[in-house]
């Protein structure tokens, strides 16, 4: 049974008619005969909508009671059961009701998949979790309902539901979204035109990234190299010098001057096995490309421009951007350039740009690191000196300069290719020009002339030195560079053992980050970490990093080389096959992934302790509460009603009403006793879950003063301030609690002060006291569950009011501080988000459109 497809229609904001163009599919696939049905739609009292409900088949919901209140949601299992082809889902974001099979919605849709069940589902850009922030910016409301952006990119078809910002206000003018009492507080505020605008932006900039992956997708799988100038993408080609932040920030301001296009900075490492550029160097361009909204990209290939026109092709880049060559005048003789060849193989589909810089004609000098051997070009350009130089030597020598040099002279300059021969091409060029030099000057040089003969013992004893010089030289000239080699070889592995001793005694604990390390420095597509519970189980990749044209490693037999670490877990690398000399350092890094997994574990063990022992704590205070606090209230409650129940005792109406006033008090107490010790249950298994809207402070804080006695708080809440965005009732329990607690400890006759104001995008509640204070050393600790400063009675409380009023008022992105109070006493200060900038709304028009 395979996965299930998944369609998405995306809205640029609520009401532009996802879940009608959703049922609108709904009914075409009907009509070509597919079993279809709706898991869970919700109309929200359109009447255009609704209509669209009629005809198709609708799955049950399941009902679930949460706080005293009916909700319902879909019945993941009724569907399931039914095994439709297609099922509707509304609100992928949609935050289920506690006590669902899921937490979100989105996993419900995941088991639908898992499955083989198709679902079409809509979702709204301002849900997308890495947009939460940018959307809080834009309209003020933070988004508590969000979705995981992979969980959409992962869908088979995406499709953008758009309108433009006059025609979705003229709808909602028209009552088709909200109810007319409604229409012009949501016109007034999130429905603003530059809102609506900025998240219409936001929707094409993020539709056109996924529609860009497709058309990469494309192009790979039917093999296009043309460029299609589908949107404007700038490859910044680097060597690791200095001069790469030059090339970077001028590809920034060419992509500024068009809107959409993408920076894509890349790095061609030769497939010797260490990258041969300034690690250092690479690390700083790599962070100011990731500034300016770029990317940073390793490409192997010991063809540098060829390898650059690849990947730009690759990637349909439009331009490419190289700095001026940092060679000198004569080093030309070698060759164009790297710039020079990718202008002329660039194409008419290719702009190329030539930036100029600082480092223009200093030289490139030498690498910093090399561990490259001398590539083909050098040991053709040996061979064609060792053989090409004798020969011309020779023709100069007999035919344009007549006078005779003397065998000496002549040997000299014959030793002079040999010495050229072995500084480019190595030791076997060398070699052969000297054998090819000595036949040379044998037939051409010495007597008798034109024969391979030797006459003269002088002249012999001349060739033999000759070749021996001749050879010494190379030899010499080849060990160096091999020596050479190594220093630089050694090196860069020095610095990539230190990188790792640093991340040790650093407890650097992320996986990917070394993997990616691993990728980067063996110039890999793609890395892997398998382990396996035993030599007969499967693999599993604990660790990945996937880059290019890399494919997924499974298993070590996949991979161009495997390192294993231990029997059962092994590193895995694909790309190329690695020389022996580098599995030194790869052995290095395989131990380096085993230490960082088993830290990682390690923490994992130690967070789940430190919860275990939290939560035992938590028991142990919850114990120790039930059997004094929660016992007192209880037994008032049982002597005041075994005293009413008795026979033998007259009571007066006044001792009966005084009793039953006891009963009351006890059972107040002991709800309010038993609603903390829930509250923290909830906080401890992160259950809470705020229904985020805006309100008026007013119309929150009075309710929340029920518990005190009368005249016991003074309130101060001017009527001018912005309204907040909260859960109301969370507000209201966070604000009791803190209320409560400051009449507790103020001295009887003075009333506690509860006010508020405004600082910017915030706004305070301010509770102060005039009661003992608390020290500065334990104002962090009194928010801590079960704990109660000074001599506070035993019956006054369990010690959770001030920890679940931190707990609600974190929830809902606030905070819950305390500071003194100028000539004495403890002042709580609640800090919550403010809607600056908005009037009052209606209390039942929801803040947060989830639709």
């Amino acid at each position: 049974m395979g996965r299930g497809n998944l369609r998405i229609y995306l809205g640029a904001a609520p009401g532009v008619g996802k879940t009608y163009a959703m049922l609108s599919e709904a009914h075409r696939r009907v009509e070509r005969g597919t079993d279809v049905v709706v898991g869970f739609v919700e109309h929200h009292g359109r009447p255009r909508t609704e209509v669209m409900l009629h005809g198709l088949e609708q799955v049950p919901r399941r009902e679930i009671t949460y706080r005293e209140s009916a909700f319902t949601e879909m019945d993941v299992d009724a569907v399931l059961a039914r095994r439709p082809a297609v099922a509707l889902v509304d609100e992928l974001a949609h935050t289920n009701v506690p006590g669902s099979r899921n937490t979100k919605r989105w996993q419900d849709v995941e088991e639908l998949l898992q499955a083989g069940i198709d679902v079409v589902s809509t979702v709204n850009i301002q849900h997308l979790e890495s947009l939460g922030d940018v959307v809080e910016s834009i309209t003020g409301v933070r988004q508590r309902e969000t979705v995981p952006d992979e969980v959409v990119r992962r869908a088979d078809q995406i499709e953008l539901v758009d309108m433009s910002p006059q025609a979705l206000r003229r709808r909602m003018a028209h009552g088709n979204i909200y109810k007319p009492d409604k229409v012009d507080a949501a016109l007034s505020n999130y429905f603003r035109p530059g809102n609506l605008t900025a998240l219409r932006e936001l929707a094409l900039l993020w539709t056109a990234d996924r529609v860009d992956e497709y058309l990469r997708q494309y192009r790979t799988e039917h093999d296009v190299s043309r460029i299609w100038h589908a949107r404007e993408r700038i490859v910044v080609g680097l060597t690791g010098g200095p001069e790469g932040r030059t090339l970077i920030r001028r590809a920034a301001r060419m992509a500024a001057k068009g809107s959409g296009s993408e920076i894509l900075a890349v790095y061609i490492a030769r497939s010797d096995g260490l990258t041969s550029a300034s690690p250092k160097e690479l690390a700083v361009q790599r962070t100011l490309v990731e500034d300016l909204g770029g990317t940073f990209h390793h490409v192997i290939g010991d063809d540098v421009p060829a390898s650059l026109l690849e990947f730009a092709r690759g990637v349909n880049a439009t331009q490419i951007v190289l700095g001026s060559s940092r060679r000198k005048t004569w080093q030309y003789i070698f060759g164009p350039g790297v710039g020079a060849t990718v202008a002329r193989d660039s194409g008419p589909d290719l702009d190329v740009h030539i930036v100029t810089h600082d480092e223009v004609a200093k030289g490139r000098g030498l690498p910093v690191a090399r561990g490259a051997r001398l590539g083909r070009g050098r040991i053709l350009a040996g061979w064609l000196v060792g053989v090409g130089m004798p020969t011309l030597l020779t023709l100069l020598l007999t035919r344009v300069i007549p006078a005779d040099l003397g065998l000496a002279n002549d040997m000299l300059l014959f030793l002079c290719a040999t010495v050229a021969a072995a500084l480019l091409g190595g030791l076997l060029p060398a070699l052969a020009s000297a054998a090819f030099g000595s036949l040379l000057l044998n037939y051409y040089f010495v007597e008798p002339l034109h024969q391979w003969t030797i006459t003269d013992p002088k002249n012999i004893i001349a060739i033999t030195i000759f070749v021996f010089v001749a050879v010494s030289v190379a030899s010499v000239v080849d060990l160096a560079a091999r020596r050479t080699h190594q220093a630089a070889r050694l090196r860069a592995e020095s610095e990539i053992l230190s990188f790792l001793a640093g991340s040790v005694l650093r407890g650097e604990t992320s996986l990917d980050a070394l993997l990616e390390r691993v990728r980067e420095t063996f110039a890999m597509e793609s890395v892997a970490l398998l382990e396996r519970a035993s030599e007969v189980e499967p693999w599993t990749c604990v660790g990945s990093v996937v880059t290019g044209n890399g494919k997924q490693l499974l298993r070590p037999e996949d991979a161009d080389v495997d390192m294993p670490v231990s029997d059962n877990l092994a590193l895995a690398l694909s790309g190329r096959v690695l020389p022996a000399e580098d599995r030194r350092v790869l052995a290095a890094f395989a131990a380096q992934a085993a230490v960082v997994l088993d830290r990682q574990r390690l923490v994992d063990r130690a967070e789940q302790a430190r919860r275990l022992a939290e939560g035992n704590r938590i028991r142990t205070a919850l114990l120790a509460a039930v059997s004094h606090d929660l016992r007192t209230p209880l037994a008032g409650i049982k002597a005041a009603v075994t005293s009413l129940r008795s026979d033998d005792v007259a009571w007066s109406p006044e001792d009966e009403a005084e009793l039953l006033a006891g009963i009351e008090d006890g059972a107040d107490r002991l709800d309010h006793l038993v609603g903390n010790l829930l509250d923290m249950s909830r906080l401890q298994t992160g259950t809470v879950t705020p229904l985020i809207r805006e309100i008026d402070l007013d119309e929150v804080v009075p309710m929340a003063l029920g518990g005190v006695p009368e005249g016991s708080v003074d309130l101060d809440i001017p009527e001018s301030l912005p309204m907040v965005a909260v859960d109301p009732g969370l507000l209201e329990r966070s604000v009791a609690n803190i209320v409560e607690n400051a009449v507790k400890y103020s001295p009887g006759g003075t009333p506690v002060l509860v006010s508020a104001s405004a600082l910017g995008e915030r706004v305070e509640v301010r509770v102060a006291d005039r009661g003992p204070g608390v020290p500065d050393s334990a104002k962090d600790r009194i928010f801590e569950p079960f704990q109660r400063y000074g001599d506070a009675p035993r019956g006054a409380g369990v010690g959770l009011g001030l920890a679940v009023a931190r707990g609600f008022a974190e929830a809902m992105g606030g905070t819950l501080t305390a500071e003194d109070t100028p000539g004495g006493g403890m002042t709580m200060v609640l800090t919550l988000c403010a809607a600056a900038g908005r009037p009052p709304v209606r209390p039942d028009l929801p803040a947060q459109v989830t639709t």
